[in-house]
């Protein structure tokens, strides 16, 4: 007999009875607040063409990494999974069976978030009351992909289901945005809106980087052979991504390194790295260059910075040639805040109409570094746990070690970060939920009145992301 699927209502909430009612009455009050998701990397086209999706294998098990991540560390080949290569049309195994290999591995995932997220969907989406295992994994298949295949599960109408009120997807600058184009002719009223992720032409390291440069100028009618066109090419593309809702920029350098040079230095640096190749020192230095530069357009056009540093991406070569990029290797790195960003903000760092969100994949910087900014420059925020730490007691250490310094309203609510569209809810379940718990803790501790922490689990929820990212 079948284990059934439960998802405890008191879930994720303190275990002392006292603080525990406190957090039900909090989260009460946000549970069914909309859902504003203002970074993530769910497909646009889904949206802009509404077509059912496929089956269970191709929606909740390719695009999250965060699943074929765990299966390949227990020596799962991506291709067993039915992952892509780029230069190989070897046979995909039929989206049944990599189910079946999902589910027969799902004790794999015991304690970690996507055990968390992924249950969430199967009950609370999927109305499925048995646990998956090897036992249950064809009636899993057969239940999801049939409700795929339904009205009530495609693309806008699971979007006004989760109650999103703005989701944000990511673009490179290269792309030319017609799914976001048809959204916006469709007719339909959900709002789907783009961000600017320019890392392709800004990053000397990027795969392509010199092609990229040249495409962009291609793209815009501007000249990137010189340092001012290739500016004036990136502020095109900013203009034009705003037309299409973007708010925010996004940056995944892989460290925070800001630099000020004189226009002579960056004249030299740019025909530097477009003469390629660049040792790591000097693309770090034209990155560098590059994040002072952005934080100057967008106190022109009022983009939101986005800077997620810290990452070592693609860390595994062989996966990286045969896959590409995203495919579960990217590798948190210690992160220095302080002198990094000190070159940006002592240019920009006190004028009002910037606004920086730093992120963290480095929790040791949380209390000694990023708290002590976002608490001074009016500029900075503090974006939530991020990627590895976006799991409850990551939820919770934030917390812990950063309101002592910036309080609550130096950061800027929850996003998902996601490309594994059906998860989003609860995602933000997992965040409502600790948030709600912490500020239980506070109220018991007589720290916080609970009508203060009623006001505060709303902001957290929804009103500090609108305000940060400019909703």
């Amino acid at each position: 007999m079948s284990k059934p699927l439960i998802l405890h209502p008191d879930r994720l909430f303190p275990v002392h009875a006292t603080t525990r009612a406190i957090a039900r009455r909090l989260y009460a009050e946000v549970a069914s607040l909309p859902i504003v998701s203002p970074h993530g990397h769910t497909d646009p086209s889904w949206f802009a063409h509404n077509h059912n999706f496929s089956n269970a294998t191709d929606l909740l098990i390719k695009p999250d990494h965060y699943v074929f991540r765990m299966l390949y560390s227990q020596g799962i080949s991506l291709e067993a999974l039915g992952i892509r290569q780029h230069k190989n049309s070897i046979p995909q195994p039929s989206p049944r069976d990599v189910w079946g290999i999902f589910a027969s591995n799902y004790a794999l995932f015991r304690g970690t978030p996507s055990r968390q997220w992924l249950d969430h969907v199967f009950a609370t989406v999927f109305d499925i009351d048995v646990a998956l295992d090897t036992d249950t994994a064809d009636y899993y298949f057969d239940t999801i992909t049939e409700k795929l295949q339904q009205d009530a599960f495609k693309p806008r109408a699971l979007f006004e289901r989760f109650n999103i009120e703005v989701l944000a997807t990511t673009e490179s600058p290269l792309d030319n945005l017609t799914h976001h184009e048809a959204i916006q002719n469709s007719g339909w009223h959900g709002r789907v809106i783009t961000a600017f992720r320019p890392d392709p032409v800004v990053d000397p390291e990027f795969e392509g980087f010199i092609d990229n440069v040249h495409a962009l100028g291609q793209l815009t009618g501007e000249n990137t052979s010189q340092f001012a066109g290739y500016l004036n090419a990136l502020r095109t593309r900013r203009d034009y991504f705003k037309q299409f809702g973007a708010t925010s920029s996004d940056h995944g350098h892989p460290s925070p390194f800001t630099a000020d040079l004189c226009a002579r230095e960056k004249e030299n640096l740019f025909q530097h790295v477009m003469r390629g190749p660049v040792d790591a020192p000097t693309a770090e230095l034209f990155r560098g260059q590059l994040l002072t530069e952005m934080a100057a357009m967008s106190l022109d056009d009022g983009l939101v910075m986005q800077i997620h540093p810290g990452s070592f991406r693609n860390h595994n070569q062989t996966i990286f040639e045969k896959f590409g990029r995203d495919k579960g290797a990217d590798i948190p790195i210690p992160t220095e805040y302080v002198r990094n960003l000190r070159p940006l903000l002592n240019k920009y760092g006190n004028d009002p109409r910037l606004s920086i969100i730093v992120f963290t994949l480095d929790e040791t910087s949380y209390s000694r570094e990023l708290a002590p900014l976002a608490g001074h420059y009016p500029c900075l925020k503090l974006g939530p746990a991020w990627w590895f730490h976006d799991s409850p007691e990551g939820m919770r250490r934030f917390r812990q070690q950063t309101t002592e310094t910036a309080g609550f309203y130096n950061t800027v609510g929850f996003n998902d970060d996601t490309r594994a569209f059906l998860s989003i809810p609860a995602r933000h379940d997992v965040a409502r939920r600790m948030d709600c718990g912490f500020l239980a803790e506070l109220v018991a501790d007589h720290r916080l009145d609970e009508d203060e922490a009623r006001e505060l689990a709303i902001d957290l929820t929804y009103s500090l992301v609108k305000n940060a990212y400019n909703l």
